[in-house]
């Protein structure tokens, strides 16, 4: 009886949840063997993680000042979308849901199935099948979860959110005690130049970054917050903040512990830390990290859901990615569309390797949407927003998103040409099938043609949608009637 959208349902709390349990996940417990080993030593490597967490922070309050412009919800398309045009908006959807989105989410799938493991077959490392079993458990767990409840998702990430911080605390700790006892024979010679590869530091940035990686969730839910412009400044900088104390810490207290050739040879950093440090709680902090990853998961479905969503609404994806469970509020098929190839890269990826596959296309349009909001700002002086950052914020941090983007092609160029030619073949699917879609605003920007496809489709899953429809009323009617009579 009641109109069917989704809910404002995610406060401040829950928007602080919701940010802290995307940042702090497996970024933390396997980015430090992939920053130490492109940056070449410990004070470098420290270096790059504070300066990824000021970059994070240049970023978030980019996409805070864009969340208070630009009113709906769909994160890095519906900005570029609105402030760049069509044609990179699918762009980068294209690039995010056959390219960046599955590899993220494998990535943090397979860290939660290898913690989740260690404790059983320590000091052995687990078996590989067991590992991407275990993975793909807990994804599909999440899956079902968000299809389920917004409420729960909430819930169940702000809860996960205070066992990331309570894992992070079991690591600094036992750290900081250590290197207050003396313990600094790891930081000897850290900034060693012999061992400074500049082509490299790239991919140092790419490892560091996706540990921040998170700190733009808040803007794929916009329309479900509530006091957006109150609530997404507020939630994104204190959480930016918790996070890059924490993650200073955590590395410094790695580096107490473990010298470089340990992090580099350990496959979980985390829980080599604790064999050296904590045997009391060997079976406690791995379990802890996995629920950390648990929490990553979960929000990354529950925000990337939104963008789909978002899409099939601007009429650049099947309008049946629009729809909502009538009875749940639940963007449900969304939810459930990433499911095959999230699968297929747990069978067959490499986490290192899917790091630098997604981190190209991640930052080439996360920098393109913080360049969207000087040509916003631009195109409309007379918009008042109740968030604004220094202009040099946006054009510094687009500048090394760009910068960064190209000097990668030097560090990993058959990754970097794999996620390049992923972007890239989105142009033909494009002119050949969204062109027509396109809004009038859009067209006054590109000259059209015409095209059958897009009208053919969105009709098919219509009259589908109606067939089964009304084929599952005649049956329920039969059921009824038979029940009835019975």
């Amino acid at each position: 009886e009641e109109a069917i959208f989704l809910r404002k349902k995610i406060t401040l709390l829950r928007a602080f949840s919701l940010l802290i349990g995307s940042m702090v996940g497996s970024g933390i417990f396997i980015s430090p063997k992939g920053v130490l080993k492109n940056s070449g030593s410990v004070g470098f490597s420290l270096v790059v993680w504070f300066s990824c967490g000021l970059l994070s922070m240049f970023g978030a309050l980019c996409y805070a000042e864009l969340g208070t412009r630009i009113t709906k919800s769909g994160g890095h398309y519906i900005y570029i979308l609105e402030t760049l045009g069509p044609l990179p908006s699918f762009l980068f959807l294209w690039a995010e849901f056959f390219a960046i989105r599955p590899a993220n989410s494998a990535v943090v799938a397979l860290a939660f199935g290898r913690y989740m493991l260690e404790p059983f077959f320590a000091p052995c490392a687990a078996p590989v099948p067991a590992v991407k079993l275990v993975s793909l458990l807990g994804y599909y767990t999440v899956l079902t979860l968000n299809s389920w409840s917004v409420t729960w998702s909430a819930w169940v990430q702000t809860a996960l959110s205070l066992v990331k911080l309570l894992a992070l605390a079991l690591i600094i700790v036992p750290g900081m005690m250590l290197l207050a006892q003396g313990h600094t024979e790891h930081f000897q010679d850290a900034f060693d130049r012999q061992s400074l590869v500049l082509d490299k530091l790239p991919l140092a940035f790419y490892a560091g970054m996706f540990a921040y990686s998170g700190w733009f969730q808040t803007s794929f839910v916009r329309e479900e917050l509530v006091k957006p412009e109150r609530n997404i400044p507020l939630a994104v900088i204190v959480s930016v903040i918790t996070v890059i104390v924490g993650y200073m810490l955590t590395n410094v207290s790695y580096y107490t512990v473990l010298g470089t050739q340990d992090v580099l040879a350990s496959p979980a950093v985390a829980v080599s830390f604790v064999q050296r440090a904590f045997k009391s709680l060997i079976s406690v902090v791995p379990v802890l990290v996995a629920l950390s990853c648990f929490g990553t998961m979960n929000g990354g479905i529950f925000t990337f859901s939104r963008t789909l969503f978002v899409a099939s609404r601007e009429g650049q994806w099947p309008p049946l990615f629009s729809m909502i469970h009538i009875r749940r509020h639940t963007p449900l098929p969304a939810v459930m569309l990433m499911f095959p190839l999230v699968t297929a890269m747990v069978c067959i990826g490499d986490i290192y390797h899917l790091l630098n596959f997604f981190s190209f296309s991640r930052w080439l349009f996360i920098g393109l949407a913080t360049l969207g909001l000087i040509v916003h700002r631009h195109r409309h002086p007379e918009l008042h927003s109740p968030f604004k950052v220094p202009l040099f914020v946006p054009v510094s941090f687009t500048i090394i998103c760009l910068f960064t983007v190209a000097m990668s092609f030097y560090s990993d160029p058959v990754s970097i040409s794999i996620g390049c030619t992923m972007v890239l073949s989105g142009f033909p699917v494009y002119y050949l099938i969204i062109h027509r879609q396109m809004s009038d605003r859009c067209r006054n920007l590109f000259s059209i043609s015409q095209d059958f496809l897009w009208t053919k489709l969105p009709s098919f899953f219509s009259t589908l949608s109606d067939y089964l429809t009304h084929k599952l009323q005649l049956l329920l009617e039969v059921v009824q009637q038979e029940i009835k009579t019975y």
